[in-house]
């Protein structure tokens, strides 16, 4: 058995990004590797999140001795499954001191706020609304790029936050901070604006699907 291993992830933008995809739907594993591939990124798919535990050697029921590492700059998992959901594997992996700078993609058909909160607040990276299609992929490849910690892409997101909270220190300045900081929906309802903006000060990607058109 491999044991991945969290990459030092040194000269990354010259790497081959190597991505663990975790989900219980034949069907979407086999969409989610494709995608992954065509994105040149180097795909494992499990079907299980404690199949994903043993990988990363995280499983306590199965020993990892005698394991090849393996390094991975990214684990995107489907949030409803049986025996262990998408959070349950989220909160192992950011309980891991091994892994937890990992970032994480949940993947899910359904599409509830509270659920998406939720995965935000215990640290994942972002909640992508199935089908998953090739945009969400390209996005969702900033975050292995930015887990390098390059300068210029901190100083990308201190500037956007500046601008965050020049901005929206006023309810009359929702509506043009919106289009200001770039975000897909220029409705002015209080709670498509709301989102965008709890989105932003987490620096995410606001999903497209959320918007309120």
């Amino acid at each position: 058995m491999e044991k991945i291993q969290v990459s030092d992830m040194p000269c990354l933008e010259k790497q081959e990004f190597h991505v663990l995809a975790v989900d219980d739907s034949f069907v979407d594993r086999k969409v989610i590797e494709r995608l992954l591939k065509i994105s040149s990124c180097k795909v494992t798919v499990v079907e299980s999140g404690k199949r994903a535990l043993q990988l990363l050697g995280l499983d306590e029921e199965k020993s990892s001795v005698g394991c090849t590492e393996m390094k991975v700059h990214l684990i995107i998992t489907d949030y409803s499954m049986p025996e262990m959901t998408g959070f349950d594997l989220l909160k192992k992996i950011k309980d891991s001191s091994t892994f937890k700078e990992v970032p994480v993609v949940i993947m899910s058909s359904e599409n509830i706020l509270t659920r998406i909160d939720r995965c935000l607040e215990e640290g994942a990276k972002e909640y992508i609304v199935k089908p998953v299609k090739l945009s969400d992929v390209n996005r969702i490849k900033q975050f292995m790029r930015r887990s390098g910690g390059s300068s210029e892409t901190m100083g990308n997101a201190s500037c956007k936050q500046i601008l965050l909270e020049k901005d929206v220190s006023s309810p009359k300045s929702l509506t043009s901070s919106s289009s200001q900081l770039g975000f897909p929906c220029s409705t002015g309802k209080c709670v498509c604006i709301s989102r965008h903006l709890k989105f932003h000060k987490r620096r995410l990607p606001y999903p497209s699907e959320l918007s309120l058109r």
